[in-house]
C-alpha cells in the first residue's frame, strides 16, 4: 500500500512473539485479514494481538511512539463506554523486522462497514453515546498537538490539492473543489475536546447489532469537537445521522466542521488506496457520496 512499506508475513510474526515473549510459544499466532493502512495485526490466542507497522520508521521514534500511544490507550479505556484495546508490552526489533511492535488485549467483535448498520438507530444511538463519553474526559490543560486533523482546517490546503490533481478521472472533481472551497472557510470552535480522532469503520467493532468495541485509541487527545462527528458521515444514513446529532445536540458550526474533516479524510482514501486497498478507497466514495447528497452540506 505504501513506497516504504516494510515486509512483515505471519512466519516472521510467529517467531518474534515466541523468541521475546516465551509465554505464548504454545498459543496459535494467526494474520488478522484487515483493511487497515498503518499495522499488520496478529492475533495471539484468544486474548492478546500484536501490532507490526507497515510503513518504515526510525526504531527509536517508534518505540517513543508506541509508548505514547500505549498512555493514550489507557487514557481512552478509563473514560469509553466500549471495550477498547489496552497494552500488554512492546516488542524489539529482530532479524527479519527492523523496528519495534506492541503487545495488545484482544477484543472480539466484526469489524464495522460503511453500510452494515447504516439504517440502525440503535447503532447510531451507540456512536452518539461514544463521542459524548469521550467529550467528558478531561483535557487536563492540553492542546491540539498540530498533527493530522482536528486543528485548522485550512492547514490541508496542501494536501487536498494533492487529493484533487490525483482524483481526475475518478471523480468530480470541479464540484469537489468548490465544496472544500466552502469547508475550509468554516472557523474553528473552542476549545478543544478529548477526541479518539480516527472513528472510522475499521477502528469500531459491532456485534448483533451493536457498537462493541473501539480500536486504535494511541491517538486520544485534544482536538477540535467536530473531528469525531466524521463516524455519523462514515457509518450512517441520512436519517440515522440525525438520531446522532439530536442526541448530541450538535449545532451547525460543528455539524459542518464534522462533514469538513470526514470530507478531508475521505478525499485521500479514494486515489491512494484504489489498487492496493480496495475496502479503503470505496468507504472514501461513499462517504462523499453522504456529503454531496447531503442538502445542508
Amino acid at each position: 500500500m505504501h513506497d516504504d512499506q516494510v515486509d512483515i508475513d505471519i512466519d516472521i510474526a510467529r517467531q518474534m512473539i515466541r523468541v521475546q515473549f516465551p509465554q505464548y510459544r504454545h498459543e496459535e499466532i494467526t494474520s488478522v485479514k484487515s483493511s487497515g493502512t498503518v499495522n499488520a495485526i496478529f492475533r495471539i490466542g484468544s486474548k492478546s494481538a500484536a501490532r507490526f507497522p507497515l510503513r518504515a520508521m526510525n526504531p527509536t521514534d517508534c518505540a517513543d511512539m508506541f509508548r505514547s500511544e500505549a498512555a493514550a490507550m489507557v487514557e481512552l479505556g478509563e473514560h469509553c463506554l466500549f471495550s477498547t484495546p489496552q497494552p500488554i508490552g512492546l516488542g524489539a526489533p529482530g532479524p527479519h523486522y527492523p523496528m519495534p511492535w506492541a503487545l495488545q488485549t484482544w477484543i472480539e467483535g466484526e469489524v464495522a462497514t460503511p453500510h452494515g448498520l447504516s439504517g440502525s438507530t440503535t447503532f447510531a444511538l451507540d456512536l452518539a453515546h461514544l463521542v459524548a463519553s469521550l467529550r467528558k474526559a478531561d483535557t487536563r490543560g492540553r492542546r491540539f498537538d498540530g498533527q493530522g486533523r482536528g486543528g485548522h482546517l485550512s492547514d490541508h490546503d496542501d494536501w487536498m490539492a494533492v487529493c484533487f490533481e490525483n482524483s481526475e478521472g475518478l471523480l468530480d472533481v470541479a464540484r469537489l473543489r468548490d465544496l472544500w472551497a466552502g469547508l475550509r472557510e468554516l472557523p474553528s470552535p473552542e476549545p478543544v475536546v478529548m477526541s479518539h480522532r480516527d472513528l472510522i469503520p475499521a477502528n469500531l467493532l459491532v456485534q448483533g447489532g451493536r457498537l462493541v468495541g473501539v480500536l486504535d485509541g494511541g491517538s486520544f487527545g485534544p482536538a477540535d469537537p467536530s473531528l469525531d462527528l466524521v463516524v455519523a458521515w462514515h457509518l450512517l444514513d441520512r436519517e440515522r445521522r440525525a438520531t446522532f446529532r439530536r442526541h448530541l445536540q450538535v449545532e451547525d458550526l460543528w455539524w459542518k466542521r464534522g462533514s469538513a474533516w470526514a470530507f478531508q479524510q475521505a478525499m485521500g482514501l479514494v486515489w491512494y488506496y484504489r489498487r492496493t486497498n480496495p475496502a479503503m478507497s470505496e468507504l472514501g466514495r461513499s462517504t462523499i457520496s453522504r456529503i454531496l447528497d447531503d442538502p445542508e452540506i
